[in-house]
């Protein structure tokens, strides 16, 4: 296990130089480490005093290591060989990229799409075992998910007490609910947000079952924690922090890209962690995964603005930071994956003291929640007549930007995109179709750079709702918004409630546009009414 390496550039060392006296002085990394509250301001203490229990999950997080072992076992005895994850935000993504980096198969299901959920339904039940993550214990997604999964097993003469695994924390209504029903319940620490919660029983259990091992992801975090936790200029975590927060004037576009690092899909996890936690009161800095392949800046017309985050191997970093890849400026960071989920999660709360926000509360992700339940309990789709109709592609407008004389799918995405700010401005592609099914309409987020010559975020809906959703509605008012949304193949009731999985996406698509819209952000509605015809046309016009 090597140790960790930050190493900026540029703009990012300035930040470094500039911001570490002050960091160490003011004892921010033991305190952190010491759970003092106070470190965010008044206004964030009573939410920071209940979500700091993250610093010592290296330790308390030990116990499960042989609980999850012994139940992969009982599992293995059933038969089961495949592992479905039912989670949304910080309870699917740790678990996918602790899987992804060990090489062994994990099934995460974070949609409400029904195509989806009907093709992780339909693949191999017999052989499948369920883990339902939710810390509230009431999250629609998860809840609509399980049902699901439970009628299956049921109609399947499986006993679903046998299947399901349920990982939630103590008290909520889930965990009340699933021990009386006779389901096995894994606890989680209460006082770890979602977001900050890899190396709780959220990434734990699932990955344990899967198959990865997590005591080896535990001594990883371990082994760095004294560091991390250290008052020296030398603390990567204080160092990274800095780079990502402390520019002058602020560069708040941070451009991941992976150098070899050999951890698949870190970049996707730091995106939800950095994202929610800092987009909030007008401010905050907005990861940017940006397409395999090439340059992060590739298409970029400025770097004025942005931060090239490099994902380095161990070994590599020194050679990778040399080259700042056209942008001013640069962090370049490496360690094993449980030294860096550590460090990114120390990083993400010094940026918050930086800026000046709590990086512990998502007042925004809750506005879109709300938004969608009252589209349901209305009982209509909340699309409402679109202002457009172009062959097999609904349009609709929202944000008050809508221009006269806008006749087609082509002109109202050109209408759209002019207006994006040039010098700060960002896109924002938000997807709610079948992410598995259409993976590769991911490539037109690259031909979008080149067009638009800004950021472009690419989300898959519901997913990014609790990852960039915060900071779309929380964050600076820079960003414009393309959203697509499509008519399933076949829609899926959900078992136990008035509603279907077709209806619930629509209205999760629906609400987060009308919340964007009340906050001004230009918003264009793209709904495809076939979806093969839809996307033929989409691509084609996204792509020139």
């Amino acid at each position: 296990m090597s140790a960790l390496a930050v190493q900026a550039v540029g703009a990012a060392a300035e930040a470094v130089e500039r911001h570490l006296p002050d960091l160490v002085q003011d004892a921010v990394a033991s305190r952190l480490f010491a759970r003092d509250a106070t470190l965010w301001g008044s206004d964030a203490e009573s939410e920071a005093a209940i979500r700091l229990s993250w610093v010592g999950l290296h330790r308390s997080s030990r116990p499960l290591v042989g609980e999850i072992e012994a139940l992969r076992e009982e599992l293995r005895e059933r038969g089961v060989r495949r592992v479905v994850l039912c989670g949304m935000g910080g309870s699917s993504l740790a678990p996918e990229v602790i899987t992804g980096t060990a090489g062994v198969e994990l099934v995460v299901l974070d949609s409400s799409d029904p195509d989806m959920v009907r093709s992780a339904l339909e693949e191999d039940l017999a052989a499948s075992a369920v883990v339902v993550s939710s810390k509230s214990g009431s999250t629609l997604e998860t809840d609509s998910q399980r049902r699901a999964f439970v009628h299956a097993f049921t109609e399947a003469g499986i006993d679903p007490t046998e299947r399901v695994v349920i990982v939630t924390d103590p008290g909520s209504p889930l965990d009340e609910q699933s021990r009386a029903d006779g389901y096995r319940v894994v606890n989680a620490d209460p006082e770890v947000g979602g977001r900050y919660s890899a190396l709780t029983a959220f990434g734990l259990v699932p990955s344990g079952l899967a198959g990865a091992d997590i005591g080896a992801l535990l001594d990883e975090a371990e082994v760095v924690a004294d560091l991390l936790a250290e008052d020296d200029e030398a603390n990567p975590g204080l160092r990274l922090g800095a780079a990502l927060a402390g520019t002058r004037p602020l560069r708040d576009k941070l451009l991941f890209t992976d150098a070899g690092s050999g951890i698949a899909g870190l970049a996707d996890w730091a995106e939800q962690l950095i994202a929610e936690s800092t987009g909030k009161q007008g401010t905050g800095v907005l990861p940017v995964v940006a397409p395999a392949g090439g340059s992060p800046t590739d298409g970029l017309a400025s770097t004025d603005d942005c931060t090239v985050v490099v994902l380095a191997p161990e070994d590599g970093d020194d050679e990778v930071a040399a080259d700042a890849g056209g942008a001013g400026s640069l962090v370049a960071v490496s360690g094993s994956l449980g030294a860096q989920l550590l460090l990114w999660e120390v990083a993400t709360a010094v940026a918050g003291r930086l800026l000046g926000i709590n990086p512990f509360d998502q007042p925004d992700v809750e506005s879109a929640k709300q938004a969608a339940r009252e589209i349901m309990e209305d009982g209509s789709d909340g699309a409402g007549r679109p202002d457009l109709v172009d062959d097999a592609v609904e349009i609709r407008a929202g944000g008050g930007w809508w221009p006269e004389g806008v006749s087609s799918l082509e002109g109202a995405v050109d209408a759209l995109l002019g207006e994006l700010d040039p010098g700060t401005g960002y896109l924002s592609l938000m997807v709610y179709l079948d992410r598995v099914e259409h993976a590769d309409l991911a490539e037109v987020q690259g031909d979008l750079v080149r067009r638009t010559g800004r950021p472009v975020t690419f989300g898959w809906g519901p997913r990014f709702l609790h990852s960039t959703g915060q900071y779309h509605k929380g964050g600076p008012a820079q960003g414009v918004y393309l959203q697509v949304t499509g008519a399933p193949g076949q829609d899926l009731p959900v078992p136990g409630k008035d509603f279907t999985f077709g209806e619930f996406i629509a209205a999760q698509a629906a609400g987060d546009a009308g919340v964007l819209a009340d906050h001004g952000r230009p918003v264009l509605r793209l709904h495809l009414t076939d979806q093969d015809r839809g996307l033929a046309q989409l691509r084609a016009v996204l792509a020139r």
